[in-house]
């Protein structure tokens, strides 16, 4: 995907719109993203209280017009952002274009489906951009190693899913026969929802055995509860600390298109050519010890 760039020179509208909305180093721009910030929180705030029953019903109205009254700067905002980039396809299939859309969605969806408003606090998540406006986007980078620990391991997590689910479907069709209906276990569905919640050590309550045999088998599933919650977690972690022991996993994050670099060597971005923070350094795997070369020259046998 192109990287984001201004639909018209600097010295037009066009380009000064674009300055000041994707512009997040200086000046207006920066001054914008704080601004936006601050309508993001308080919008959120506004649809948490109209969820409170007793403030809905004092304050109904103004609720309503506060809520269309965000919408409506959000929803001119986002046709700005749309209007001030090149190519605009690349705003509005990124992750805050696709955010900064559905945020304004809730609003208008609300006159079709009564409730839909609550839907908004999705904006929640354009805070995000928080680690722009404050120079944080060093973070990212480290947010890159998570998710690559997180791709790395993800057949490992779904081998571990399907064993989970095998143990869930089988623990809840034996206790669906040994506990029967007169203690909850009305069919084999909720008994796999005991089991879930047993395994993983929520224990609602709703649902107990009674019988002996079925008292001694949630004993099992809760001393296997507590090994199976720390497997995941052991995957994750062992493939993170195998990245960040690992010198090419070094990543750096473009302070102003927020290009993720994975090459340690790069020392500009390679689409906006801004320099790049020199890489931190990481610990790597110490190497055995070698044996010292023998100096003296070996004769040859013959």
């Amino acid at each position: 995907m192109a990287a984001l760039g201004p639909a018209a020179p600097p010295d037009t509208l066009r380009g000064q719109t674009y300055e000041v909305i994707f512009g997040h180093e200086r000046g207006w721009g920066r001054h914008f993203d704080a601004g936006l910030m601050v309508l993001i929180i308080a919008s959120v705030v506004a649809v948490m209280l109209d969820s409170v029953a007793g403030f809905r019903e004092r304050y109904a109205g103004q609720l309503l017009m506060v809520e269309w009254g965000f919408t409506v700067l959000f929803t001119i905002e986002y046709i700005a952002r749309v209007w001030s980039v090149r190519p605009a396809r690349s705003y509005t299939l990124s992750f805050f274009g696709v955010i900064d859309l559905l945020s304004i969605l809730p609003t208008y969806l609300s006159l079709l489906l009564p409730g839909g408003q609550y839907l908004a606090v999705i904006r929640v998540l354009r805070v995000i951009r928080v680690f722009r406006v404050f120079k944080l986007a060093r973070f990212l980078g480290e947010a890159s190693i998570l998710s690559t620990a997180l791709r790395n391991a993800r057949y490992k997590i779904a081998v571990f899913l399907v064993t989970v689910v095998c143990i869930v479907i089988v623990v809840g069709s034996v206790m669906y026969l040994v506990e029967g209906g007169a203690a909850g276990f009305s069919s084999i569905p909720q008994g796999v929802y005991w089991a879930v919640v047993t395994l993983t050590t929520v224990g609602y309550g709703d649902i107990a055995p009674i019988t002996p045999i079925g008292k001694a088998l949630a004993a099992l599933v809760m001393i296997l509860g507590y090994g199976i919650i720390a497997v995941p977690t052991g995957i994750v972690t062992a493939e993170i600390a195998q990245l960040s022991g690992d010198p090419s996993a070094i990543v750096r994050t473009c302070t102003a298109c927020e290009h993720i670099e994975t090459d340690i060597d790069a020392q500009f971005c390679r689409f906006c050519a801004t320099a790049l923070s020199r890489p931190g350094l990481r610990r790597t795997p110490k190497e055995s010890p070698q044996p010292p070369e023998d100096p003296s020259p070996r004769t040859p046998r013959g």
